[in-house]
């Protein structure tokens, strides 16, 4: 069983997994291989040369996998809730979670028949988003939202730190109290 299931591992998805296993909470990634980064040019992030959308999207994910997360190449199904955990169905297997961030860009299909409240998109050319509050949580138990799909930015500077900000909330609710990630240089 998971600690965390993030459903995307786009600049949200990816970020939060990095911060929720470097944290030490057991993280599985789903990646469907569509997000909207892969398109991308991006020469916008404070202190990074530009780089191609695609292979930001696998530094990211290789961040989150230095950490212990688990990334699965493949489309999630459907997702079953079960008393206090949730099961994730891909067209490969099945996966327990206590915890479930959707980080799905502009993508709310998997929202919506999982049964989740969806409203009308914030930003250019995003339809349809998921309605969260301030801290991303979404009408569900323990089931969170980040990125574009929650009504972020679609920049990937943007959509990252919310993904690290959901990562920073949900971390805190499966401590018990509030978690702080920030590392310093060593001599």
């Amino acid at each position: 069983m998971y600690d965390v299931a993030i459903i995307g591992a786009g600049p949200a998805g990816a970020s939060a997994g990095l911060f929720t296993a470097k944290a030490g909470k057991k993280t599985i990634l789903f990646d469907n291989g569509k997000s909207i980064t892969a398109k991308a040019w991006v020469e916008n992030h404070y202190g990074v040369d530009p780089i191609e959308g695609p292979k930001l999207l696998e530094q990211g994910q290789k961040q989150a996998q230095k950490f212990g997360a688990a990334i699965i190449q493949d489309d999630v199904v459907s997702i079953e809730e079960k008393e206090q955990l949730y099961v994730i169905h891909t067209a490969e297997g099945s996966y327990e979670a206590s915890h479930v961030i959707f980080a799905t860009g502009m993508s709310v299909k998997a929202a919506e028949s999982f049964g989740l409240d969806v409203v009308e998109g914030t930003e250019p050319r995003v339809a349809k988003i998921i309605e969260t509050d301030k801290h991303g949580r979404t009408s569900k138990p323990k089931v969170w939202a980040a990125g574009t799909v929650a009504g972020v930015s679609v920049h990937t500077s943007v959509t990252s730190g919310d993904g690290a900000k959901v990562a920073i909330n949900v971390i805190s609710e499966l401590n018990g109290k509030r978690y702080v990630d920030h590392d310093v240089m060593s001599k």
